[in-house]
């Protein structure tokens, strides 16, 4: 039976970490609307989670880890909104012996990482943070001709573009493809039939065949450390690989011995094994490496969607029709 409570406003809620979602450019409104008991934490370190949840009918989190001792101090826990999309912080399968209703924000971030992976793929395709550094550095000014280049520069037109994975982000990120005339070819588990002109590959074809290959699949048994020695043996030495899906999908010891003896020549990824960053990461000051700090998610009309989202969930939930559960 879905959870309904006489006077909902009473409610408690706890947000464990809300910088991530609203460093301080967003309303929390929407959301403390729903309740007359608000209370929001920038960051919560593990320690003090129990503490802080303490006697809250619902918390809100992104990267807070909820385990079941976590839960066994807080009895009084009904509701658990993750704020982002993937929600293996959280011991499902212990919320449900508990009765706990979790949700998650499913296909808020689209646009906004299709849009980060062709920001890699241009910038390895058109050197332009590297030409512009040239430039302010004077180099410019002493050249003998109108115009110069520090690196090999690429047309996207006839390249080919490999998805591994074809969810809303992969098929969104084959659109931008095709319209930069980009021969686009697509890895998927599933035997979905697809009206985009994509030509569905084995994993080592699209490792093969991929002038710049783009990881949009979950993370599983299956697909862990799937960028590996082995693969990445069988690309083009031209070859770039993006990654704004999950750190796991590579081993990044293998990322960084490609990179170094040019196996491959670029990898650009929005996120990474651990997060943030390890002084003892492969990948750090590595050439052909483009690291940004798990942003692809993060524009302000994407983070105010995935407020939006938040909030209706938690007005589904108490209104006894829960949405987007996850257990």
């Amino acid at each position: 039976m879905p959870f309904i409570k006489k006077d909902n406003k009473t409610m408690k809620l706890t947000i464990l970490d809300g910088h991530g979602l609203n460093p301080g450019d967003l309303s929390w409104k929407a959301i403390k609307s729903l309740t007359d008991d608000f209370s929001v934490f920038e960051r919560t370190p593990a320690e003090l989670v129990a503490e802080r949840i303490g006697n809250s009918e619902m918390i809100l989190l992104n990267k807070v880890c909820i385990t079941s001792e976590i839960l066994e101090k807080c009895p009084n826990l009904k509701y658990i909104g993750v704020l982002a999309t993937g929600f293996n912080v959280i011991d499902l399968q212990a919320c449900r012996s508990r009765g706990i209703t979790v949700t998650n924000i499913p296909s808020y971030s689209t646009d906004a990482v299709a849009q980060h992976v062709f920001a890699f793929i241009l910038n390895f395709a058109n050197s332009v943070q590297p030409h512009c550094d040239s430039v302010m550095a004077g180099d410019w000014i002493k050249a003998p001709d109108f115009c110069y280049w520090k690196n090999p520069l690429t047309e996207l037109a006839g390249k080919t573009l490999g998805i591994f994975g074809f969810g809303h982000i992969g098929q969104k990120t084959a659109q931008i493809g095709h319209a930069f005339g980009m021969n686009v070819i697509i890895h998927v588990h599933s035997e979905k039939s697809f009206t985009g002109g994509e030509k569905t590959v084995s994993v080592e074809e699209i490792f093969a065949q991929s002038d710049f290959l783009t990881f949009h699949t979950p993370l599983t048994k299956e697909t862990e450390k799937i960028i590996n020695k082995k693969n990445l043996s069988l690309m083009k030495k031209t070859a770039i690989i993006i990654n704004t899906a999950r750190g796991g999908l590579v081993d990044e010891a293998d990322m960084r011995e490609a990179l170094l003896s040019k196996t491959i020549a670029g990898y650009g990824t929005d996120v990474l094994l651990k997060e943030p960053m390890d002084k003892s990461c492969p990948l750090f000051g590595i050439p052909g490496c483009v690291i940004t700090p798990h942003i692809a998610w993060a524009p302000k009309e994407t983070r105010s969607r995935l407020m939006e989202i938040a909030a209706a969930n938690i007005k589904a939930f108490l209104s006894g029709t829960p949405q987007n559960v996850v257990n």
